[in-house]
């Protein structure tokens, strides 16, 4: 499918950010992915913008990956969308039986008519050919949208899926299977959630995203539902033969000072329990990327490396590998899939494990959400610290997590998981 391609110069890429997610609200279906202008190496863009589906696919396991694989060839063009955690139940013999408050579909993947890339100021607009005429309209419409009066989130009550005890309890059945030697992790999660509830999903999304300046942010819409993210994390990115993921485990909070901060960074550089859970998953990352890489090319090039973001200190590592020009990229995300630092190790074992104890399916959450060029290329992130919201069944959720390693202490983790869901009760409740 053709598409005309066009570079205009904005004043102000800020304020032209805020405008053209407000021009985005009008469509059925939108993904805006941000990355706030943090320093990366591997970044391709600033921002970008799809919106208005030409064509898409939408569907739940099994055979989803390869209606996925047919889908994507069939296209040959940009796709933009999202996996949920759950089609792990098409790549191993598991099941997702727990509770669903949000009904997701499993993957949806949309072809845009119009999409918006932005670096610095350089915008460029590439639209489906059939619909190039409408390039200077939009475009008018984009630089004149002004915000209007806000609607305030109501009847925003945060219930725990697990409370605290019950934490306890299933993190020690955990460490159990860690000590029998079932597992050496498991990421453990819990929900937190809020019924009958209505929010402003752009207003929640541009209130958490501006606390958190993520790499990976993002907001999607697909029809009445949305996922509202303030992603630090990228799963899996293919850039001509070349694919990197980048998983993070190993998390300590923020300081007040830059000479704390200082402080508690190398103390999470040298936590080795921290180190250990980070280490655990770069082996399954490099045992994953394995499948689809050219044999002996995969490779740690970073290696438990601190990167400080606005509320939390992360230990990231990055794994690359080399694939053949032949290999499908739908083939390179279904070996890695799910993302090691959202399982366990081993990983099957783990993902077993995980949905007997945890009390919701994670659906999106955990899953990963980003797009596909005609090149075949692909980048997609690892959907964290986000909030999911189904407007129909005014249902609001988000999920957090941490890794669990024979280590661990379970009042520790329960810390750890109130502060990483900080951010999104802040938004909700419209707190500092």
């Amino acid at each position: 499918m053709q598409r005309t391609s066009i570079k205009i110069q904005v004043n102000n890429s800020a304020e032209f950010k805020t405008q053209l997610l407000l021009w985005a609200q009008q469509f059925k279906v939108a993904i805006w992915l941000d990355s706030n202008n943090y320093q990366q190496k591997h970044s391709n863009f600033d921002a970008v913008m799809a919106v208005d589906e030409f064509s898409k696919i939408e569907t739940n396991y099994p055979n989803t990956f390869e209606q996925l694989k047919t889908y994507q060839s069939s296209i040959n063009d940009y796709i933009f969308g999202y996996l949920s955690y759950d089609l792990k139940n098409d790549v191993e013999n598991l099941t997702s039986n727990n509770f669903d408050g949000l009904f997701f579909p499993d993957l949806f993947f949309f072809q845009p008519k119009k999409i918006f890339i932005l670096k610095g100021n350089s915008l460029e607009i590439k639209y489906l050919n059939a619909f190039k005429n409408e390039i200077d309209t939009d475009f008018q419409q984009i630089i004149a949208s002004r915000k209007k009066q806000s609607v305030n989130n109501t009847n925003i009550k945060i219930k725990l899926r697990i409370h605290k005890d019950e934490y306890h309890q299933k993190l020690n059945t955990v460490l159990n299977h860690i000590h029998r030697g079932d597992i050496y992790e498991a990421n453990f999660c819990q929900e937190f959630y809020s019924e009958n509830s209505i929010i402003n999903p752009l207003e929640v999304y541009e209130n958490l995203n501006e606390i958190s300046k993520p790499p990976f942010a993002t907001f999607l819409k697909v029809n009445d539902k949305f996922l509202l993210s303030a992603s630090p994390e990228r799963y899996l990115k293919k850039d001509g033969e070349t694919v990197i993921s980048q998983p993070i485990k190993g998390t300590e909070k923020r300081a007040s000072t830059k000479i704390e901060d200082e402080i508690l960074i190398k103390e999470l550089e040298q936590n080795p329990k921290e180190r250990a859970e980070n280490v655990m998953i770069v082996d399954l990352v490099r045992n994953d990327l394995s499948r689809s890489a050219v044999k002996g090319s995969v490779k740690v090039d970073e290696l438990c490396k601190v990167y400080t973001f606005e509320q939390v200190h992360q230990l990231i590592s990055t794994v690359s590998c080399k694939v053949k020009s032949t290999t499908h990229p739908v083939d390179i995300i279904k070996d890695t899939f799910p993302m090691g630092s959202m399982t366990g190790a081993p990983k099957i074992s783990a993902m077993k494990i995980i949905e007997e104890v945890e009390e919701t399916k994670r659906g999106l959450y955990s899953g990963a959400v980003g797009y596909f060029t005609p090149t075949n290329d692909f980048d997609f992130n690892v959907i964290i610290r986000s909030i999911l919201y189904n407007a129909s069944k005014k249902y609001v959720s988000y999920s957090v997590g941490g890794a669990i390693t024979a280590k661990s202490d379970p009042e520790k983790e329960y810390e750890e998981c109130l502060l990483k869901a900080k951010a999104m009760k802040q938004v909700l409740l419209n707190t500092k």
